[in-house]
């Protein structure tokens, strides 16, 4: 298996990451187990999660399918900035928030130190050289071996490479952000600007929530189970007609390919120019093999002309840079063209 340097870090990883969103809710503890022990022996090497994760049972599920001497052999990483309680206090990017979740985090990993701690999202009411002072005491004190970033415009990101780089702290050496066929935002400044300051980029629902996996009926039904149909809200918000006619036709493609769609969006990501992992979050042991099927898989040359006709680069057929403000694109009206 081809292994990426993690930004401007010496860690390699996989190419695809292991997210653990659906561990402990929806997908029970023993089946969440079953499907992290097998994508670590087909070789995936790098988990993600999350202290909002379920209140915090996706970060225990993944601590004990990490024991019995397999937390040596793997990337960790867990997120910090939303609420975990009623406290106004228990969330955002404050030094205090911050220091109290990563210990909280350890606890429920069962572990003496994270390999990646990024903040979840941007919080503009706290200044980001409070937050990267704490990052960077963490660092100093081991408990935390990098840092990063998640969902944050490039300008943010350049801010806070900026600072650090002022106060000789540590500096962010990732982004997840959200990147896939219905959502190409992200090549406009974030990608030229990874390429450029050595930044690795963890990208997140390169299925889009299904959507490229041929998961909804033309009436834009939520598959039983999947997260739209659970948590509504936001998730919803992002399956439009519009998002839905623009993924038949990349079926469409990927069938003329005599390719399977969710194969095709998933090597699709992989493969992309700045990209270090694609993170997937398999609920069944089903979807994890899917997801290991393509990890050494390339497109067919010819096929990029064709998807980019579809949603063209640094585009967007659906919104998924809608988890703040700034970042919020108009939606198209539904009998609109995609293209």
């Amino acid at each position: 298996m081809e292994h990426r340097l993690l930004g401007r870090t010496g860690l390699r990883i996989s190419p695809l990451c292991l997210g653990a969103m659906n561990f402990g809710d929806p997908t029970p503890e023993a089946d969440s187990i079953r499907i992290i022990h097998a994508a670590l022996d087909a070789g995936i090497n790098i988990v993600d999660t999350a202290d909002m994760y379920g209140r915090g049972e996706s970060e225990r599920v993944v601590g004990r399918a990490l024991a019995a001497g397999r937390r040596g052999r793997v990337v960790l990483a867990t997120k910090a900035h939303f609420p975990m309680s009623e406290d106004p206090n228990d969330r955002g990017n404050s030094r205090r928030h911050l220091l109290r979740a990563v210990e909280a985090s350890l606890q429920r990993l069962g572990t003496d130190w994270i390999d990646l701690y990024q903040i979840h999202r941007p919080d503009l009411d706290v200044p980001q050289d409070e937050t990267l002072r704490a990052l960077d005491d963490l660092v100093t004190s081991g408990k935390v071996r990098y840092v990063g970033c998640s969902t944050f415009p490039a300008w943010m990101v350049m801010e806070a490479i900026a600072i650090s780089d002022r106060h000789g702290w540590a500096r962010y050496v990732t982004e997840q952000p959200p990147y896939h066929l219905l959502d190409r935002r992200i090549e406009n400044e974030l990608v030229p600007f990874a390429h450029r300051h050595g930044l690795g980029l963890l990208t997140w629902s390169p299925l889009a929530m299904g959507m490229l996996a041929g998961r909804y009926d033309r009436t834009g039904a939520p598959p039983e189970g999947s997260r739209v149909a659970r948590l509504r809200g936001v998730y919803e918000e992002r399956v439009t007609d519009h998002a839905l006619d623009a993924a038949r036709r990349i079926a469409q493609v990927a069938e003329a390919h005599d390719l399977d769609p969710a194969r095709l969006a998933l090597t699709w990501v992989k493969n992309r120019p700045g990209v270090t992992a694609a993170i997937i979050g398999p609920r069944t042991l089903a979807h994890l093999e899917l997801a290991l099927s393509i990890i050494d898989a390339q497109l067919p040359n010819d096929i990029e002309e064709q998807l980019d006709a579809i949603v063209p680069p640094g585009t967007a057929a659906s919104d998924f840079l809608n988890n703040a403000g700034w970042r919020s694109a108009p939606r198209p009206p539904a009998n609109s063209d995609p293209r």
